[in-house]
This record gives structure tokens, C-alpha cells and sequence, in this order.
């Protein structure tokens, strides 16, 4: 906008002095050449009032000499003829003064006309002025005028005008620069606060200042920016509340699952409470201080992989035998670490394993692979179900498959994990014959998408091949 109006100013400015300037320029070279020959017609008529009282020539001499230089001016006397009375009297030639520049024809023509003139002669122009004589003859004083004289002061007065429209359109350039910035700056400032409320600044704020309408704007974004505050304080406030009404089904569990006695499924079942009664802590916790639920892990952060692998699938395999479905863990059997916190990759595979055993049928198998590269682990959770026919709606956050129990957020929930450290999610087909989602957790969050695509290659290639043994219920963790 800034350049925009610099640019308008300079090209209206140059128009204006141009349309002013130009005609000007040409007043001034007329009015130049108006006052020379205004002289010259004052130095032909010095010479008239002698003209019309003698033709002797020492005395025109003197008069042409005190009238004007005698290198300019010229008086042409015609010749005499007979007497008009019939007596004796010789014809007398005619006399001329000063150098001649004009041609005979033209003195002849302004003798003939009676009228003064001017016709061009080399290096300037000169004025023909008739005079009458005392015999009735026509003389004629020529004044030479040189282009010297016409031009005096032209060149100077157009240098005078160039350089006074020169200063304009300068000064309207730097004026619109000014008015520029003083458009400029708060747009900038709009723009700023924009991207820092999107980058998640609630605090941004714009200053109210500049022209009027971008005043009203910067109002405008504040109000918005105080009611995404409030919105977002709302949605904690409501979240929290929904998460605390769940303590009291959950205190009925528990108590129900003390009253279990013991055995396996009884202490499993209990711990499953407990679990949930954390997560349902946490979410209030993190609801009330709003903080994400996930975020990067920061420097020295992280857990074991392996571990959490073989935690949850030891809480699965429980609920697998029950159902009579065939299970396998692979690259769970040495450490790896990775820059995500514990909970939330737990939180993130019973999603997915939540997932296989809500949407498949019992009895259908499936398998968690955990593969470590070079500056990437990836994660497999793949079955041998029906498969997921649309992956895109599949990551949708929110619109689930439909059936009950599903709301869509399992696979959104594994995809803010990916994210928070530069990885992403695929889902595909898994060589089981169903469904696969891999979950790729970068362990340098900094690296950018492309170096990722190019690594993807390097941590294929280190993946053992995808030969599913037979299966059996009995086959234990590693």
C-alpha cells in the first residue's frame, strides 16, 4: 500500500507539473521574444521623426548611431525621379544606411504595403518599418534582432520551472510515503497480532491508532480476541465440568470392583478404574490450568517405548484371550526412547487397540509393531478386520464411524501426538488384511517435512520383513 500510494502521488504530480510547466515554458519563450522586437520597433521609431525632416545622409548617420548600433539597424532611402513641377532636375538614386540583411524584395514589399514586418535573415530576424518622407516616398528602417536577444532569459526561466516541479513532485512523494507508513504501520500491527493470536498468544492486542478505518479494524480484532478468550475459557470450564460428573460412576465402579475378591481379572479390572480415575483427573487438571493435553516433550523428556508397548499389550492380552483373538508384539524387546510423554503414548495405543476391539468382530487377530530408525520410531497397530474404507473422514476430528461408542476423537488423539513432535499419521492396509496405522514420532521435532519424507525410506529399510507367524493365544510379551 505504501509503494501504491508513492507511486500514485509521483504519477499525479508529474501530470499536474507537466500540464503547467510545458505551457508555461512556452509563454515565456513568446513573451521573450515579444520584448525583443518591442525594442526593436522603439529603435525604428527614433529614427522616423529625423526621416520625415531630412534624407541628407551625414546626418541619418548620426541619428542611426545615437538611436542604436549601427551594426543592427539600416534605413533604406528610395531614389528620386524628374520634378513634379517640369523643371530641371537630375533623378537622385536611392541611399541606404547600415548593412542590409533583409532581401530587396522584401524591403519592396514593405515599402509597397506600408506596414511593418519581419522576415527571417541568418542568425536572427529583422523588423521592416516603413517611414513616410517629406516627398511622399516610403523609407524603410530595418532593425536586425539576433536569436541571442529573442532566447535571453528563456533558458533560464525553463530551468527555473524544471526545477520547481521538480521540488513538487519530491515533496508529494515524500508526503505520500509518510501518509503511507501512517497507513502502513497499523496494518502491520493487525497482521502481527493475527498471526501471534494464531500461533496461540491470547494475549495479542492491537493499538487503536491510524486512519479511521483501520482503527475500527484494530477494535474489531481486539473484540474478537476477548471473546476467543472467553470462548476458550468456557470450553475449559465446560469440559472440566462434564470430566468431574464422572467421578461419581466411576466411585460405583471402584467399589464394585472391590467387592471382585481376587484373581486376575479382578485386579485387572481394578486397575483399570484406577487408571481411569487418573485420566479423569488429569483432564480436569489440564481443563482448569488450560494446557494442552498434548505437548512436546521438552529436553531430557520422554519415555521407553518398549515399555509402554509391553504395559498396554499386557492389559490387552486380558480382554484378547476373553474374545478369543490372536495377538503379536514385535520390536518391543529392547528400549526406545522417544521424546513423548508416557501418558499420552499410553493414552494414544488404547485408542487404537480401543479401536480394533470395538470395530472388529471377535476372534479377529491383530498386532503392534514398534520400529526404531536412525531419527524416527514408528509405531504399527494393524488387524485383520473389515479394513477402514475412507482414511480421510477416518482422521476427521469429531465425526467417528457412526456407530455407538464412537466419537471420532481416538484417531485424533494419536495424530496431536504424532504432530507435537513433527511426525504425522498414515492408515492403510495392513498385511493381516485389515486396517494399519502407523504412527510416526520424529525424535528430532525440528526436522521438516521434506527431510522426514526422506528418512521414511531409510526406516523401511531397516524394518524386518512382514511375515506374521501363526499365531497362539499363549504366546507370552517378550
Amino acid at each position: 500500500m505504501r509503494w501504491a500510494l508513492v507511486k500514485v502521488s509521483l504519477a499525479v504530480t508529474a501530470m499536474v507539473v507537466v500540464a503547467f510547466a510545458v505551457p508555461l515554458g512556452l509563454v515565456i519563450r513568446e513573451m521573450a521574444r515579444d520584448r525583443a522586437f518591442s525594442n526593436a520597433e522603439r529603435e525604428a521609431a527614433a529614427v522616423a521623426p529625423a526621416l520625415s525632416i531630412t534624407t541628407d545622409r551625414d546626418q541619418l548617420e548620426r541619428v542611426v548611431a545615437s538611436a542604436g548600433s549601427d551594426s543592427a539597424m539600416a534605413v533604406h532611402i528610395p531614389g528620386t525621379g524628374a520634378r513634379s513641377d517640369g523643371g530641371d532636375g537630375a533623378d537622385r538614386p536611392g541611399t541606404d544606411i547600415g548593412r542590409q540583411r533583409a532581401t530587396d524584395e522584401d524591403i519592396a514589399a514593405v515599402r509597397e504595403m506600408g506596414r511593418a514586418s519581419t522576415t527571417e535573415v541568418e542568425g536572427g530576424s529583422t523588423l521592416l518599418q516603413p517611414v513616410a518622407l517629406s516627398s511622399g516616398e516610403i523609407a524603410v528602417v530595418e532593425v536586425y534582432v539576433p536569436e541571442s536577444e529573442v532566447t535571453n532569459g528563456v533558458g533560464t526561466a525553463w530551468a527555473v520551472l524544471a526545477a520547481v516541479g521538480a521540488a513538487l513532485i519530491v515533496g508529494s512523494v515524500a508526503v505520500a510515503d509518510r501518509l503511507g507508513v501512517r497507513m502502513v504501520r497499523p496494518a502491520q500491527r493487525l497482521v502481527e497480532g493475527a498471526h501471534e493470536l494464531g500461533e496461540g498468544k491470547l494475549g495479542a492486542r492491537v493499538p487503536e491508532e491510524g486512519p479511521n478505518e483501520l482503527r475500527l479494524a484494530a477494535a474489531a480484532f481486539n473484540s474478537m480476541a476477548d471473546q476467543v478468550v472467553q470462548l476458550l475459557a468456557n470450553e475449559r470450564e465446560l469440559a472440566a465440568d462434564l470430566s468431574h460428573r464422572l467421578r461419581t460412576p466411576l466411585t460405583v465402579l471402584r467399589l464394585n470392583a472391590a467387592s471382585l475378591g481376587d484373581g486376575p481379572a479382578a485386579d485387572q479390572t481394578r486397575a483399570a478404574v484406577e487408571q481411569l480415575e487418573r485420566e479423569v483427573d488429569t483432564i480436569i487438571r489440564t481443563a482448569r490450568d488450560a494446557k494442552p493435553q498434548t505437548a512436546a516433550a521438552g529436553p531430557g523428556a520422554g519415555c521407553d517405548a518398549a515399555e509402554v508397548v509391553r504395559e498396554r499389550m499386557g492389559f490387552w492380552s486380558a480382554l484378547a484371550e476373553d474374545e478369543g483373538r490372536k495377538w503379536r508384539v514385535a520390536g518391543a524387546d529392547r528400549p526406545v526412547r522417544i521424546p513423548v510423554a508416557r501418558a499420552d503414548l499410553a493414552a494414544s495405543l488404547d485408542a487404537l487397540l480401543g479401536n480394533v476391539f470395538r470395530h472388529t468382530a471377535e476372534g479377529t487377530a491383530f498386532a503392534v509393531d514398534l520400529h526404531n530408525g536412525e531419527d524416527a520410531v514408528i509405531v504399527l497397530v494393524s488387524d485383520a478386520g473389515p479394513g477402514i474404507p475412507d482414511p480421510e473422514a477416518a482422521m476427521a476430528r469429531g465425526r467417528g464411524s457412526g456407530s455407538d461408542g464412537s466419537t471420532g476423537l481416538g484417531l485424533d488423539i494419536v495424530r496431536r501426538l504424532a504432530e507435537s513432535t513433527g511426525g504425522d499419521v498414515r492408515i492403510g492396509s495392513s498385511v493381516l488384511g485389515g486396517a494399519e496405522v502407523r504412527i510416526w514420532i520424529q525424535l528430532d521435532g525440528r526436522a521438516a517435512p521434506e527431510r522426514r519424507r526422506g528418512h521414511r525410506g531409510s526406516v523401511r529399510r531397516r524394518r524386518s520383513p512382514r511375515v506374521i507367524p501363526s499365531f497362539n493365544r499363549s504366546r507370552s510379551l517378550p
